[in-house]
């Protein structure tokens, strides 16, 4: 029996989420700066700069493989009366999760492919999909969910491509869709020592609010994005002698240290590793103030250098605001003495392993055991990915039935 068009989306995104579930996070950010592409090309300087207000530039940066569909200056003017947060989302439907150059474009067939709208949790069933039409040597781009009477988007020119990483393409309209337009209401006012009181931080929230430049520069930034590690009580007490021994202008920028310029939801903080900056980088020039977001299962490190610290507990995490309950102060590497990792001890010669044992000396079994833990990773990603390969051709294999 044939199946409907939403059915069929629908079914290939699950399948396609079980093949990406099995995927290696990324380790750090993609080594290509949206901002910095599109800087050189003053007709797309409209586009560049909501991409930043909108802080799609983040989302984007934070991709290893991305297609960007920017419009110029004159198109830019649709996207005028509306509020950010629906030009967000409406951008966000100019930037695909995969990758297509304009070779493989041209080459290829009709397709439909996923936006970053459809990871905003807004999008309903398949209005986060484009699809990509090739007729009469046209490419034409238009959301899943458009009016029959839209007029679709083309393709003008290619950019600037890396292939299989990021391409860039301008596009002849902004493509946008109803639910994308639909208004979004402004976040509801947090009164963030309220908030920290509350839950687990009300230590922090005493010293946050204490200093008046810290809470001023946290205050000023919740409503365009913030993600706050707040330490729990328990934490704020030990670290108390050392915080009391600090400068005021120390006092401020370690408190700027706990928050982040920019809005991670836990399930990217869980999905992705690497280094971020903070509130401190950006009030003290000179100096770097950053640390590593590590993540191992479902558990979320914080390593400065002097210290590593642990998500314990959400606050809150509703875009573009989110807190995190932390098991330590965050101490930076700018203020405290660094904790060097200890040396790995020697491993010791085959001869004396051999006369400890009491066995033979057999090199080839060392060097099998050597190989069999400096592999072991490979083989099992590749069985995940074969595993996940195999679920995406049975639903392909179902839908033609």
């Amino acid at each position: 029996m044939a199946r409907s068009r939403p059915a069929i989306l629908l079914a290939l995104a699950v399948a396609t989420t079980a093949l990406l579930a099995l995927a290696p996070a990324p380790v750090a950010a993609s080594k290509y700066n949206i901002t910095k592409i599109l800087a050189p090309y003053k007709e797309f300087s409209k586009f560049n700069a909501m991409l930043s207000e909108t802080r799609l530039a983040n989302d984007i940066n934070r991709r290893q493989t991305i297609t960007v569909l920017a419009v110029d200056n004159a198109g830019m003017a649709a996207l005028d009366h509306h509020s950010k947060q629906t030009r967000r989302h409406i951008l966000s439907l100019h930037i695909l999760v995969d990758y297509y150059g304009e070779k493989k474009l041209k080459k290829g067939g009709n397709t439909a492919t996923s936006t970053l709208f459809m990871a905003t949790g807004v999008a309903s069933e398949t209005a986060g999909y484009v699809n990509i039409t090739r007729k009469g040597g046209k490419i034409s781009f238009k959301t899943e969910d458009a009016d029959d009477g839209a007029k679709p988007a083309q393709l003008v020119k290619s950019i600037k491509e890396y292939p299989y990483d990021i391409s860039v393409l301008q596009v002849s309209s902004i493509i946008s869709s109803a639910e994308a337009e639909a208004p979004v209401p402004p976040p509801a006012p947090v009164d963030l020592v309220e908030l920290l009181s509350k839950k687990y931080c009300k230590s922090f929230a005493d010293l946050l609010s204490a200093n008046a430049e810290a809470f001023r520069a946290v205050n000023e930034t919740k409503d365009n994005a913030l993600t706050l590690f707040c330490p729990i009580d328990a934490a704020v007490a030990a670290f108390a002698p050392k915080y009391k021994n600090l400068t005021a202008k120390a006092k401020t920028a370690i408190l700027l240290y706990h928050a982040i310029p920019d809005y991670y939801s836990l399930q990217l903080l869980q999905s992705n590793n690497g280094v971020t900056t903070t509130l401190a980088t950006t009030s003290e020039k000179k100096k770097d103030y950053s640390y590593d977001v590590e993540n191992k299962g479902k558990t979320v490190t914080l390593q400065t250098k002097v210290i590593t610290s642990t998500i314990t507990n959400t606050v809150a995490d509703s875009e573009p605001l989110s807190v995190y309950a932390v098991s330590k102060f965050l101490q930076p590497k700018e203020l405290f003495k660094v904790v060097e990792a200890p040396a790995p001890a020697p491993e010791p010669s085959k001869k004396k392993a051999k006369a400890a044992d009491g066995g033979e000396d057999d090199s080839s079994d060392d060097s099998g055991d050597e190989t069999a833990d400096k592999g072991d990773a490979a083989p099992a990603v590749i069985a995940q990915w074969l595993t996940a390969a195999a679920t995406l051709l049975a639903a392909a294999f179902a839908l033609m039935g």
